[in-house]
């Protein structure tokens, strides 16, 4: 399986994003501010030197970022989905210039896993299974 055909598979990419936005590797992150800045419209300034623990799980979870956070909906990050979630309320690997350094390549090598398992395996209902 090439590269292109991968980079093509638009809701294979939108799957695992929404895989990841309900379990991301890290649940949060840390980072240290480099100097003093206010928070718009709260009277709140961070020190440079403070410490600061960004809650990705958290606000992958959060109803104001993500409607309906707890159901499985790979569409919220298909082109065209309205409403579009704030650019940095999703965080499965980070954001910035200290972002994850393995990113592309475990989203490339998890894309080829689950190409090569669709490719290679028939899915089917069960008698058993029950649709919502």
């Amino acid at each position: 399986m090439s590269y292109d055909a991968l980079r093509d598979m638009k809701i294979l990419d939108a799957v695992v994003s929404e895989t990841l936005r309900m379990h991301p590797p890290a649940a949060s992150a840390e980072r240290t501010a480099v100097e003093d800045y206010e928070l718009a419209n709260t009277g709140i300034t961070v020190k440079k030197g403070m410490r600061i623990l960004i809650p990705a799980y958290a606000m992958h979870y959060d109803p104001e970022f993500f409607q309906d956070p707890h159901t499985f909906n790979p569409e919220r990050f298909m082109e065209g989905y309205e409403p579009k979630h704030p650019q940095y309320a999703y965080l499965p690997f980070g954001a910035g210039p200290r972002n994850c350094l393995g990113m592309r390549f475990a989203l490339l090598e998890i894309k080829m896993c689950l190409a090569n398992l669709l490719r290679h395996f028939r899915l089917k209902d069960t008698p058993q299974q029950r649709f919502p």
